[in-house]
């Protein structure tokens, strides 16, 4: 037996018990039929077994399939055309959100895994985005659609879907259950059996997968095999963490969780390596960098996700430029631990959802939260709320988008928008890990109230769709916030992918500094390169004089230049309100 079948059994134990080996036959069935048909494997780095290649030019795009449509043409192709002629090598990767037919919430309630829906084209249109660019793919393994064939099979006794979903008395104490939503747990259907309540995490509409039946597993292994199959990069794991269930817990982030989100990376290391698996989990901070597994390290390298969202990063970016002053994101970052080389962060300021506020726990008080959800409503934003086992609901997620967050500060509007916006935006790229931009911050997007009319969902604020013609007007008008906002992006993607520094793996350091300066070290490389990002995150200028003692020293030991330019870095007596300046050295 390999190291990999040995490996394989001993995660298929954990999980399914004495039924492990017929699991694991059937398991390697499926990789058999799928190996000869992948493409071939991305490079790993040699000197890390398993660790991918992935450098500073790793740049990555997040949208829906039509973001961005034309009257003739497959939004899909109308996408790719945008991304390589607005873009181009400035991003490596994108993220198109489900792409597969679907019933609610905008395709995380899918229909047909395996087909494209055919409003945004085929899949010889996520071929060609593949051939330019890594593409990434949600794996939505934790619900699907009522509208499946797997639901109708559930409702007619048939197989295989009969036995595919988690049936719960609705007298049972479900109260310790950690819940995302509001919304009810358990939803009543009828069926020929009578009526029946099924577990549903996050909507009547997304009925939850039941993962102890072994044949929903092997479900997934080959919709993920053949995802790879189709030129597909990195598979996120979209709301990994409640995949298991067990009554009587929480039901997020058991043990059995995370042995699933282990096989899964031991199979894709296995035939397809260089391939990422990225975890998606809006938690705590120390819950979500969980999925890492670095609490195996003594004995072995790290074995789950390849990449986490950090998802801490948006909100306390937030409370940072808001409020004036970095001293809560100086020591979260200063707390992030030393990651090995097989794995890294994936950086992000917005996404398709909300503006996360769950993982704030635990690193800002309650009072400065709810602060910060004054302000965005006063923005125009809106909050999403989630169920407490007492039956309370409390804040989950702040919807916005994020140009409109950056309107102002907690004195109301100001004319520092674009460039707070800016300066938010060159944080997250500074950062150790891979930064995704979602394409509404790429376009400087406002609020889609009309959207949210519309649909219901407090999210869709954030999920307009532009006209490809208007989109491509405002863009080349320098008079539009839309053209300064993305040509500002435009230039730090290009001087970030040509900057050793920003290699994910580049030691990060954040330097002591007063509250309004924020001050990260990246390097030094091998060599002695090395940069340092400095940025105002208030409305005032600051005076060079006032940086502090340790960040004086680090400029008076080199000598420090802007970055791609011959320039001192020393032009003005101050540092204007949200200046960004990347400054590099030599030695």
């Amino acid at each position: 037996m390999s190291l990999f079948e040995k490996t394989v059994h001993h995660y298929l134990s954990h999980l399914y018990g004495p039924r492990a080996g017929e699991v694991q036959r059937r398991l390697e069935q499926h990789i058999a039929h799928f190996r000869p048909m992948l493409p071939a494997a991305l490079p790993c780095n040699t000197a890390a077994p398993n660790a991918p290649t992935w450098s500073e030019k790793d740049q990555w795009v997040i949208s829906y399939g039509d973001s961005i449509v034309t009257e003739d043409a497959p939004p899909l192709a109308v996408l790719s055309h945008f991304l390589q002629h607005y873009l181009g090598e400035r991003i490596s990767g994108v993220h198109i959100l489900p792409f597969f037919p679907w019933s609610s919430d905008d395709g995380f309630s899918v229909i047909h895994y395996r087909e494209v829906d055919p409003v945004l084209g085929d899949w010889s249109h996520i071929r060609e985005l593949a051939s330019h660019y890594d593409l990434m793919a949600d794996l939505v393994l934790n619900h699907v659609s009522r509208e499946s064939l797997w639901f109708v099979d559930y409702l007619t006794g048939s197989l295989p879907g009969r036995d595919y979903f988690i049936e719960v008395d609705p007298e049972t104490d479900v109260s310790q259950v950690t819940r995302p939503r509001s919304s009810p747990l358990l939803v009543p259907i009828s069926t020929r059996r009578g009526t029946r309540h099924l577990w549903a995490t996050f909507s009547e509409d997304q009925i939850d997968l039941n993962f102890e039946n072994p044949d929903v597993l092997l479900e997934f292994v080959g919709i993920l095999l053949f995802y790879l199959q189709q030129g597909v990069r990195m598979i996120r794991l979209d709301a990994v963490a409640f995949l298991w269930k067990r009554l009587g817990t929480t039901c997020i982030h058991l043990p059995e969780t995370h042995t699933v989100v282990r096989l899964l990376r031991a199979i894709v290391d296995e035939i397809a390596p260089g391939t990422l698996l990225i975890t998606e989990t809006n938690v705590p901070h120390a819950e979500n960098i969980s999925y890492f597994g670095l609490e195996r390290l003594p004995k072995g390298a790290p074995d789950e996700a390849h990449m986490v969202y950090q998802f801490a990063l948006p909100p306390l970016l937030l409370h940072t430029l808001t409020r004036g002053e970095a001293t809560t994101l100086q020591t979260w970052l200063a707390s992030l631990p030393v990651l090995p080389k097989q794995c890294t962060y994936l950086n992000f300021t917005a996404s398709h959802d909300g503006i996360g506020v769950r993982p704030l726990e635990g690193l800002l008080p309650d009072h400065e939260r709810d602060a910060l959800l004054e302000l965005m409503h006063r923005f125009g934003g809106f909050v999403s709320m989630r169920s407490n086992p007492d039956g309370s609901d409390t804040p989950y997620e702040i919807n916005i988008t994020w140009f409109e967050a950056m309107r102002g500060t907690r004195r109301g509007p100001d004319p520092w928008q674009i460039a707070r916006f800016i300066c938010s935006q060159a944080i997250m790229l500074s950062l150790q890990g891979i930064p995704a931009l979602y394409l509404h911050t790429l376009t400087g997007t406002l609020n889609d109230v009309e959207g949210v009319e519309r649909s219901g969902r407090l999210r869709s604020i954030n999920r307009r769709r532009w006209k490809f013609d208007e989109l491509a007007l405002l863009l080349e008008s320098p008079s539009t916030p839309t053209h300064d906002v993305f040509h500002a992006l435009c230039l730090l993607l290009e001087l970030r992918r040509n900057e050793p520094c920003f290699h994910p793996h580049a030691a990060q350091r954040v330097l002591p500094t007063p509250p309004e300066l924020l001050a990260i070290e990246r390097g030094p490389l091998g060599e002695g390169r090395r940069l340092l990002a400095l940025f105002n995150v208030t409305d005032s200028p600051l005076p060079f004089d006032n940086f502090g003692e340790p960040l004086s020293q680090l400029l008076g030991l080199h000598d420090w230049q802007l970055l791609n330019s011959d320039t001192s870095w020393r032009e003005d007596a101050a540092l204007p309100p949200y200046a960004v300046r990347w400054l590099v050295a030599s030695s």
